[in-house]
């Protein structure tokens, strides 16, 4: 079988067009900005973009125009503050967008309902709040066992989700290990399947330990190996969580001028994530993670 491993640039343009929902998945874990800033890079408009936590990525592809709508659950910068080119963008529509929230589980139930090919999810998890008034896709079904009136969310079927793993072989089987997210759910709920990886391993390696797979290869239509493609993100086993960016872009994201400075320098100032980290060499020294090795499991018969 051919292999499916293309480049960052290529698979974001084959794979995102202008217009789609998007997804870019990995909670606090294996968020890919690398994919976020080729889009950027490639200035891909009019898009959907979903997550459960839209933090750092998703303020950049705001303030970068990509965005049309951004469909959501909490939003904000985890330890640090807000999103301010998403509050600039609700609060004053500079630029404009379309909000629609949920909660965690709602954003949840809408990717797990799209990967099981359903139409709707049903939940108790919105009892007693004001989302259903303000987002008027929550609605409610009588549950036909016990006549009780539950919530609704409506499948979510993205056109591309982006996930990201710690290794892949060729054909795209991906594993992952450390938090999980909503991954796999996003990823099966998917028309295209874009997985980045820090590390591309041979089959037999996959074969090896087939628990840690996540992500099958045949839902998978590219993949890409961008070592560091997460940060300021992590990925365990790879590097830590860059916490001082994270701290910095407080400071950076409330002035607007501030941020088309960060990405006139640091996404469109660079061809490639290769040329991000060697921009900032000291990252690898700060971030890389040490060895601390599971301990293995016999998988005989």
């Amino acid at each position: 079988m051919d292999s499916k491993v293309v480049s960052m640039k290529g698979a974001i343009a084959a794979h995102v067009r202008d217009g789609d929902t998007v997804v870019i998945e990995g909670f606090t874990h294996l968020i890919n900005f690398a994919a976020g800033h080729e889009i950027i890079r490639q200035r891909r408009k009019d898009l959907t973009l979903c997550r459960l936590t839209p933090d750092l990525i998703y303020d950049q592809m705001i303030a970068a125009g990509c965005a049309k709508k951004l469909v959501f659950s909490w939003a904000g910068n985890p330890g640090a503050g807000s999103l301010h080119a998403f509050r600039r963008a609700v609060e004053k529509g500079t630029p404009p967008l379309e909000i629609e929230e949920y909660s965690h589980f709602g954003m949840v139930a809408r990717m797990s309902a799209g990967a099981a090919s359903l139409p709707f999810w049903p939940m108790r998890n919105y009892m007693g709040t004001d989302l259903p008034v303000v987002n008027p896709r929550i609605r409610t079904v009588t549950c036909p066992y016990t006549g009780e009136e539950l919530a609704t969310v409506p499948a979510l079927n993205p056109d591309v989700t982006i996930i990201a793993a710690q290794r892949a072989d060729r054909l795209g089987n991906a594993q992952v290990w450390g938090l999980l997210g909503v991954q796999k759910e996003a990823a099966f709920a998917s028309k295209r399947v874009i997985v980045v990886v820090e590390e591309l391993v041979d089959e037999s390696v996959i074969r090896s330990d087939p628990n840690r797979t996540l992500i099958p290869g045949m839902i998978v239509d590219a993949v890409v190996v961008e070592p560091w493609g997460c940060h300021p993100s992590y990925a365990q086993g790879f590097y830590d969580r860059d916490n001082d960016f994270y701290v910095a872009w407080e400071d950076i994201s409330r002035d607007a001028a501030k941020l088309q400075a960060y990405l006139d320098e640091w996404v469109h100032g660079v061809t490639d994530r290769a040329a991000y980290m060697a921009k900032q060499p000291e990252l690898k020294q700060r971030l890389t993670a040490k060895a601390q090795m599971c301990e293995g499991v016999n998988y005989g018969f």
